[in-house]
């Protein structure tokens, strides 16, 4: 990542826009098509992760293609080891660039081609996983979870909200502030969220109560990432995941689950971050530990 492109003159980091944001659509230019599509994702990225554990959830392993990036990035991006073998691109610039020969900025994950197409069509990543789970529902599998229930969206949608500004995106803001002002804001809408999080789980299994949705989806990432990254290299470091006891039951509870515990790896993920993210971390040293048990009931 370049600091200084994202980070503004407060010291205030400030996400990259998403580039493509093109719908996949019954009627529009990206209409839903088994083998049409292919996810490119990282084990490591947080936005990434949210499509890989929607895709499993819902069973469209066999409908929408995934490809793997390696999880160090340099300043050529994203590298796909082994090349990928539906383009043929060896990194992820190749596809952002032939969709877009002008563009400027991070090649992200995730990201989806389509390959009838020849296209990118969208890396805007809070949209990905609502498309696999409404335009794809065709194709979803028997008994999948009903993530973006028709009657709850509008309460996804506000605590989605929440989630993004105080911890998904919140753990960023601190991680990269370059002012004492900066992080300070950052790092109290972190532990705010967590909070409030912490309250809701009291008194039921997941966000929206007995049923899995997109909220959990969104908050386990970064629960996931906490107490291995963010506490000590973010320095979001008032308390751990595991100081929480209803986040810390809960995020195990999801972990249970094949679709998030197959898709989290911590080798990746701390790897990611310590290695590449040298302005924070500038000698690639990698931590031992933590040593939490995932699978503990």
């Amino acid at each position: 990542m370049d600091l200084a492109r994202e980070t503004s003159d407060t010291g205030r980091f400030v996400r990259q826009p998403n580039r493509f944001t093109a719908r996949i659509e019954e009627g529009g230019e990206h209409p839903p098509e088994p083998g049409r599509y292919r996810i490119y994702a990282s084990y490591a990225c947080p936005w990434a992760h949210r499509s890989l554990i929607v895709r499993e959830l819902l069973g469209l392993q066999d409908v929408v293609g995934v490809t793997i990036v390696d999880p160090i990035r340099d300043e050529r991006g994203w590298r796909i080891p082994g090349g990928d073998p539906v383009t043929g691109a060896e990194f992820l610039s190749e596809l952002y660039l032939a969709t877009d020969p002008g563009f400027e900025g991070r090649y992200t994950v995730p990201c989806v081609w389509d390959a009838k197409a020849g296209v990118l069509v969208t890396n805007d990543y809070p949209q990905i996983t609502l498309t696999l789970e409404t335009a794809f529902a065709p194709w979803h599998a028997e008994g999948a979870p009903d993530l973006y229930p028709a009657a709850l969206r509008a309460e996804i949608d506000e605590l989605n909200d929440r989630i993004f500004h105080g911890l998904n995106n919140g753990v960023y803001r601190a991680g990269f502030a370059t002012s004492q002002d900066a992080y300070e804001e950052a790092v109290t809408d972190v532990f705010d969220t967590l909070g409030a999080l912490e309250r809701r789980l009291a008194d039921r299994p997941y966000l929206h109560g007995d049923a899995l949705t997109e909220s959990d989806v969104r908050l386990y990432p970064t629960l996931a990432r906490f107490d291995a990254v963010y506490h000590s290299h973010f320095k979001c470091s008032v308390r751990r995941l595991t100081d929480h006891p209803a986040l810390w039951a809960y995020a195990r509870r999801l972990y249970a689950i094949p679709a998030f515990r197959d898709t989290t790896d911590f080798d990746h993920i701390k790897r990611h971050y310590f290695v590449t993210q040298r302005n924070i971390n500038p000698t690639g040293i990698v931590p031992r530990g933590p040593e939490i048990d995932w699978t503990a009931p």
